[in-house]
């Protein structure tokens, strides 16, 4: 199964409920692709060094290898036509763990930071990430009790 097809966000999305551990792994590592992918044309300027750290990131979190093509089609999919990211984050937010909240948060802030500068469309798409995850500040700045 591709992670760009997003089949776990838009299930969650749609379902109410609790996710099953397997399908909660599966939302998680969707979130991350399509979280990330989303942060590098968040400045409409998408820098090869941005898609190349969300590369290695998905790779390191997920343990899921995904080519810079599904990089730019996460970024770019279809299903923010219908719904914008914004909705679809705050649909699943609380399907995930605190500690799942936090690592994508740093991950974005990686992301974010990896063409050396920042701009104010990329800390609003930080903002609105965090927002709609509905992240505490200590998640956030990645302090979650175990």
């Amino acid at each position: 199964m591709s992670l760009v097809r997003f089949e776990n966000i838009l299930k969650a999305f749609r379902a109410g409920g609790e996710p099953t551990p397997e399908e909660k792994e599966g939302l998680f590592r969707e979130v991350v692709l399509m979280t990330l992918a989303r942060a590098t044309s968040a400045d409409y300027n998408i820098e090869r060094v941005e898609v190349e750290t969300v590369q290695r990131i998905v790779k390191e979190v997920t343990d899921v290898d995904v080519s810079a093509d599904d990089v730019n089609v996460a970024a770019n999919s279809h299903m923010f036509e219908r719904e914008p990211l914004e909705s679809y984050l705050s649909g699943v937010g609380r399907k995930i763990d605190a500690s799942q909240r936090a690592m994508i948060m740093r991950c974005l802030a990686d992301v974010i930071r990896s063409d050396q500068k920042t701009n104010l469309s990329e800390a609003k798409y930080f903002d609105m990430v965090a927002r709609a995850l509905d992240a505490t500040p200590s998640e956030i700045a990645g302090f979650v009790p175990e």
